[in-house]
């Protein structure tokens, strides 16, 4: 911020750190990572794997959160350190590199504030997403695949755990579609704002006269069942079939029917997961997909009640959320909060968190 005084701005963005505190409560977090920590001491844990991993993944997190804190802290004083010894001492540099800090802070802090926003039912949970192919025929195949490498480079920048349960490969280039898990606290209600559908423009690699094309992708943004949602499904209400897997695979990952496919006649909504050597554990994985699917059904459907009873008439906010151009100019824009970059390469590296933190404060502020 231009004109603005350092002292004054690291002493606010203290301010504004020990308000975030005040919600994010590290003391409570120390509490939880000792507990966490008695849990990943015994020796029965992994009797029980999926457990397991849950507390080794609640510790992580936890553990990376205090020492976000503590960093954030340190680098506030430090940076006030710095403007005292650059102008003590006329040094430029040094004053260079603490507007530097500074800007970086100022930026990370906003960040965390975002945080405190993540308030919802679900939105301390992890996140099951799925991205199919929608109009545009083999661009929007390549497209679903671009922004499946999208989100988990995202995650891959944030060190976030994924799993990815099952692809299914488009004829010509492409995926058709894919689900796959981000296994971080707090995912679904950092990403639920990139549940809709999503626009490319640019010239066709698949068009032998090179026209511009647009393809869109759909995008659906699930969180994770817990046993106290009660999510219970019959077997008389499914169809489960066994197939083989399709595309790149190891060996014994394409020779055997384990692959599994799970439909759910009430709803038509259809799963399928082949990641696994093992039916069994495909079938499992798939129904955790099914009963996220529902999970989030019910959520909208509770949602769009609300919304009713506020007088818009329940109309989803879905729909087409972002634009990606690659021609005849580059750009990237979200339809509903007006965050725009140019740098589009960036975005489908994984560098979304300016739209995502634009997100969540938007679906606040419309009472999503």
């Amino acid at each position: 911020m231009a004109g603005t005084d350092p002292a004054e701005e690291i002493a606010g963005l203290t301010s504004k750190l020990a308000s975030i505190e005040a919600v994010l409560d590290p003391d409570a977090m120390r509490t939880e990572v000792a507990s966490l920590n008695e849990q990943a001491a015994d020796p029965g844990l992994w009797a029980d794997q999926d457990r397991a991993q849950k507390v080794h993944r609640r510790l992580s997190y936890l553990e990376a959160e205090l020492a976000r804190l503590a960093d954030l802290n340190q680098r506030l004083g430090d940076t006030k350190v710095l403007f005292d010894l650059a102008e003590s001492y006329g040094d430029e540099p040094t004053k260079e590199e603490a507007e530097r800090e500074l800007a970086a802070l100022r930026s990370e802090i906003d960040q965390l504030e975002v945080r405190t926003l993540l308030s919802g039912q679900y939105d301390a949970r992890e996140a099951l997403i799925s991205i199919n192919a929608q109009a545009g025929g083999a661009d929007a195949a390549d497209f679903a695949e671009n922004l499946m490498r999208m989100y988990l480079r995202w995650a891959e920048r944030h060190k976030y755990p994924t799993e990815v349960y099952d692809i299914s490969y488009a004829e010509e280039a492409g995926i058709k579609s894919t689900t796959f898990g981000v296994n971080a606290p707090y995912a679904y209600g950092t990403l639920r704002g990139e549940h809709g559908t999503h626009r490319m423009v640019r010239i066709s690699k698949y068009d032998n006269q090179g026209r511009r094309q647009t393809s869109f992708a759909g995008v659906d943004v699930m969180p994770v069942v817990e046993q106290t949602d009660h999510i219970d499904i019959d077997e008389d209400e499914i169809r489960v079939d066994v197939f083989r897997s399709s595309g790149p695979g190891g060996q014994g990952v394409n020779t055997t029917d384990s692959a599994v496919r799970i439909t759910h006649l009430l709803t038509g909504i259809v799963v399928s997961c082949q990641n696994e050597r093992s039916q069994i554990q495909n079938r499992a994985s798939a129904m955790a997909v099914l009963q996220a699917k529902l999970l989030e059904r019910r959520r909208q459907e509770e949602a769009e009640q609300m919304q009713a009873l506020r007088g818009d008439g329940g109309r989803a906010w879905g729909t087409q959320i972002r634009n990606y151009v690659l021609y005849p100019y580059q750009t990237v824009k979200d339809v509903r909060t007006g965050m725009e970059t140019g740098n589009a390469v960036a975005v489908l590296d994984g560098e979304i968190d300016e739209f995502i933190d634009a997100e969540i404060r938007w679906l606040r502020q419309n009472g999503r």
